[in-house]
C-alpha cells in the first residue's frame, strides 16, 4: 500500500550499453518522461541496468508498492519474463521500443513501414545491391529492422547476398568493422541502410577513408535523426523517430495505469518519417 502523503514516484529502466549516458536514444527518452513527470507532478527515478544480466532488472525494493508506484521500462530486450515479473508484483508498467502480442502495456515505433518504406525509396533510385548494417539482435528495433529489410526486398524481387547482411549491434566499432566489410566486397553494395544513425556515420567514415564518394559511388541511409546526422561529412538521410513523444506519452500512460482509469492493455504504435537529406542519390 503507498505511504499516505507520499509523492507518486515511477522509475525509469534503462538497459545500459555503449555510452548510454551520451546515447540519443536515452537522452530523448529521459526528455520525454520528465516533460510528462514535470506536468503531472511525479517523480522520476532512472535505474540503469545490466544489459547481459536481467536477474537484477528488478528487485524487492523495485517492486515495493510502498515507495513505487509504477515502471517505465526504456527497453526489454525481448525478455518478456521482466515484464511478467513485475506484473505478477502488481507493479504498474508500461514498456517503450517494444509492441508485444502479450496482454502488456507497450509504445512502439513503427519500424517496420519506416524499414520498408526506406527500401521502397532506394529502389526507386534504381539500387539493387543493397546492403545492411542491422541492430542488436537482442532488440525488438534490431530484429524488426532487419526482417522487413529483408522482406523490402523479396517485395522488389531483389535477391541479397549473404554477405549483404552485417550486424553492428548499434555499437560504433561493430558497426565499423561491418562497414569495412562491405566496402571491401567484389561485388560492393551500391547502397547501405544502417539500423541507425550511430552506425550510419561509420560507413560514412569508412567510406571516406576508401576513398569511396557519398553519394556518389555509394548510398547511405540511417535512422533515428539524431542530431549529428545532420552535422557529418555528408548530411545523413534518416528516420525521425518520435523518441520524446514516446517517453512522454509512456509516462502518461502509466500514470493513468497508476489511477485505474486506463482501459488495458495500453498499445500505441506511433508513425516514424523519412528524413531525405544528401547521403542518398541515384544509383550510377
Amino acid at each position: 500500500m503507498r505511504i499516505k502523503g507520499r509523492k507518486r514516484t515511477f522509475v525509469l529502466v534503462i538497459p545500459s550499453f555503449e555510452d548510454v549516458f551520451h546515447s540519443f536514444y536515452a537522452s530523448e527518452i529521459i526528455k520525454g518522461v520528465s516533460i510528462t513527470a514535470s506536468r503531472i507532478k511525479v517523480d522520476i527515478l532512472i535505474r540503469v541496468t545490466d544489459r547481459f544480466d536481467h536477474k537484477n532488472w528488478v528487485n524487492a525494493s523495485l517492486l515495493d508498492r510502498n515507495y513505487v508506484d509504477g515502471i517505465v521500462f526504456a527497453d526489454i530486450d525481448n525478455d518478456v519474463g521482466i515484464v511478467k515479473k513485475a506484473i505478477a508484483q502488481g507493479m504498474p508498467t508500461v514498456v517503450l521500443n517494444n509492441y508485444l502480442e502479450e496482454p502488456f502495456n507497450c509504445i512502439s515505433i513503427d519500424n517496420e513501414k519506416a524499414t520498408k518504406e526506406i527500401v521502397r525509396y532506394l529502389v526507386k533510385q534504381e539500387h539493387k545491391k543493397i546492403a545492411t548494417v542491422a541492430g542488436d539482435a537482442t532488440t525488438q528495433a534490431g530484429e524488426v529492422r532487419l526482417s522487413a529489410f529483408k522482406a523490402a526486398l523479396k517485395e522488389a524481387d531483389i535477391k541479397v547476398p549473404s554477405a549483404y547482411i552485417t550486424r553492428g549491434d548499434f555499437l560504433r566499432t561493430p558497426a565499423r568493422i561491418a562497414a569495412e566489410k562491405l566496402l571491401k566486397l567484389t561485388d560492393r553494395p551500391t547502397a547501405i541502410f544502417a539500423a541507425s544513425d550511430v552506425m550510419a556515420l561509420e560507413v560514412l567514415d569508412a567510406a571516406r577513408a576508401n576513398a569511396i564518394r557519398v553519394p556518389e559511388d555509394l548510398s547511405v541511409f540511417g535512422f533515428d535523426d539524431n542530431p549529428l546526422s545532420v552535422t557529418s561529412s555528408v548530411p545523413l538521410s534518416t528516420v525521425a523517430q518520435p523518441l520524446v513523444e514516446m517517453g512522454r506519452v509512456g509516462a502518461e500512460k502509466l500514470y493513468q495505469i497508476s489511477l485505474g482509469k486506463a482501459k488495458l492493455p495500453v498499445k500505441d504504435v506511433l508513425p516514424a518519417k523519412l528524413v531525405h537529406r544528401k547521403s542518398v542519390g541515384k544509383c550510377r
